[in-house]
């Protein structure tokens, strides 16, 4: 059943808390959600800090990554990565880019990422790398021209997540929720490589196990019992916030002002 735009702009705020949150997205990276009911458009919050989004930020694009409507707001400059992997990939209806810490080393070595635990399965039996040097040169590393989105998406193929040389990585998902847990538990996945490199020998699962695991915790099921898990995690520390954050306080009069009011 197709939700509200209003209630598809809440759950975009939050999955980029959420995913923050959970230490992989920081002051920089985004989320995104294809329009629920426009296929021809995408959901992005204003360029700001994920742990920061709410719902009155997030505005919506076309595939092209052109504001529906003008907007003096500034905004993300590679929300192209977005557009690009919503043309090329119609079942794809969420994405996120990040420079997880523990992804990064990847990203630096060309090391190949493997799934290593069954929650790690949601990689795909193949992680791509796209180097933009190999289309464009030296550039900033920014993807911000429609040519380098596409080539991204291109690199990115019929696989769930694409490693950046020496910049991140972007995941896809069929739902809000599935990428959400594909980009936090591959990016769990990514440490626990980087451990297991350290004791020696590391055992991946093989290609079978990697199917039959990352269906099972794709399952609605699982991923329901996750979000709630990582909304909740995410209430406390709103709360908490929202508790300690300082109050306002009326200034205090001056002496002679209280002196002046008492003979009133």
């Amino acid at each position: 059943m197709a939700i509200k735009l209003d209630e598809a702009r809440e759950l975009v705020a939050r999955a980029n808390r959420i995913i923050a949150n959970e230490g992989v997205l920081d002051a920089f990276g985004h989320v995104t959600m294809r329009h629920p009911a426009d296929p021809q458009r995408y959901l992005m919050s204003r360029s700001r800090a994920p742990e920061l989004v709410q719902p009155e930020d997030i505005l919506e694009f076309t595939l092209n990554s052109q504001p529906v409507k003008h907007t003096d707001m500034r905004l993300y400059g590679e929300r192209v990565i977005h557009g690009a992997i919503y043309q090329a990939r119609p079942e794809v209806n969420a994405v996120c880019h990040h420079h997880a810490p523990s992804i990064l080393p990847f990203c630096i070595s060309g090391t190949e990422l493997k799934p290593v635990y069954h929650l790690g399965a949601t990689l795909g039996e193949k992680v791509p790398f796209w180097d933009s040097r190999d289309e464009f040169g030296d550039t900033t590393l920014i993807v911000a021209k429609p040519e380098e989105g596409a080539s991204l998406a291109r690199a990115l193929g019929p696989n769930w997540i694409v490693l950046m040389r020496r910049h991140g990585a972007t995941v896809a998902g069929v739902t809000l929720e599935e990428l959400t847990f594909r980009t936090i538990y591959t990016a769990r996945n990514a440490a626990l490589q980087i451990q297991a490199h350290t004791l020696g020998h590391v055992s991946p699962l093989n290609p079978a196990e990697t199917r039959l695991a990352g269906e099972y915790n794709l399952r609605p099921g699982p991923v329901a019992r996750a979000w709630e898990y990582w909304n909740v995690r995410l209430d406390k520390v709103e709360n908490v916030w929202r508790l300690q954050k300082p109050k306002t306080r009326a200034p205090k009069k001056s002496q002679a002002k209280r002196k002046t009011s008492r003979r009133r």
